[in-house]
């Protein structure tokens, strides 16, 4: 019989994959939490096709892949699989890229609306007893006033500049693998590079995978490079920040405030300074969810993995693995 092994898992059970794939004769085997490479490597071995989580699927995990056709990365992102290794070994790496854009994109403007209106603070204000302004009246803004610098114009950044442009703030789009002409047809103005942007940006949120180029994008560096007083939003992956990098920044008071769906490391640790900070709004990497969203989630990665068992060419492959293995 058939395999897919899921290296770990989130959600209460796996009724979802397994109604996909049962019904046709593959079985499913499973760890619930992170396990160790060794561990992961036993499970895996065998299985016809893998689906990871937050499992890291190193160069031995995969090298221990005998008949996998396919590994199947349960999200947009697919940094802790690695995908070189994969690629030596002719295993196609997908994920599934459109499955959470509009939930994404309503949290960035969430997060946005939120920290230029400063709704955490005087909820917690009225809350405690007291009636007025939370905080100064200066850090109250209104996006119409404002400069929204975006980096990234994929599909959630494309929908991010929709949302915002119907709040009537200033979009700056930085993003050198699309045209300005595009960009300049969504509403929003390109620029011709990232400095540009931040020196230019009330507010900057990257939309941008996390690769070798974009890693640790904001550093210290970057964020010395934005107005003083400036805000940051992260909704996409927690390495494309130093996390150092913006704690200090926040500290300093250079960067005014912060909201993050997404850390450097997850979970964050419970002693770090960020936690405890009053102009951070932090979330535990939530911002894809909604019952519809992980339902497609769980069930086109169920769906992809038997592709890839069926001998097919499964789609959304990342690695660049032309043919089925």
């Amino acid at each position: 019989m058939p395999t897919v092994a899921i290296t770990d898992y989130t959600f209460s059970d796996l009724s979802l994959e397994e109604a996909v794939l049962r019904p046709v004769g593959v079985e499913v085997v499973s760890f619930k939490e992170k396990r160790s490479p060794a561990e992961l490597a036993e499970l895996v071995r065998n299985a016809d096709a893998v689906i990871a989580q937050f499992a890291p699927v190193n160069a031995d995990v995969v090298h221990a892949m005998t008949k996998a056709k396919a590994i199947v990365r349960y999200g947009v992102g697919y940094d802790n699989v690695d995908c070189a290794a994969a690629r030596e070994c002719g295993i196609p790496v997908c994920n599934i890229p459109d499955y959470c854009i509009d939930e994404v994109a309503d949290h960035a403007l969430a997060f946005i609306l939120a920290i230029t209106r400063q709704v955490v603070p005087n909820a917690l204000h009225l809350r405690q007893g007291h009636w007025g302004l939370a905080t100064p009246l200066s850090s109250m803004a209104s996006l119409k006033h404002l400069t929204v610098g975006i980096v990234g114009f994929g599909r959630i950044g494309r929908d991010v500049v929709t949302r915002l442009l119907a709040f009537k703030a200033k979009v700056l789009v930085y993003d050198p693998v699309v045209g300005a002409d595009e960009i300049a047809r969504s509403g929003a103005v390109a620029v011709a590079s990232f400095e540009e942007l931040l020196a230019h940006s009330d507010i900057v949120s990257p939309h941008c995978p996390s690769t070798p180029k974009t890693k640790q994008l904001f550093n210290a560096a970057a964020f010395a490079k934005m107005k003083a007083g400036s805000i940051f939003i992260n909704v996409g992956r927690g390495d494309l920040a130093d996390s150092a990098a913006v704690t200090a920044a926040l500290q300093s008071g250079h960067l005014a405030g912060a909201a993050l769906d997404v850390f450097d490391p997850e979970p964050i640790p419970a002693d770090h300074p960020i936690r405890t900070m009053p102009n951070v709004i932090l979330a535990a990497h939530i911002a894809s969810a909604s019952p519809p969203s992980v339902k497609t989630l769980r069930e086109s990665a169920a769906r992809i993995a038997l592709q890839a068992v069926r001998g097919e060419l499964p789609p959304n492959i990342v690695n660049g693995v032309t043919a089925p293995r």
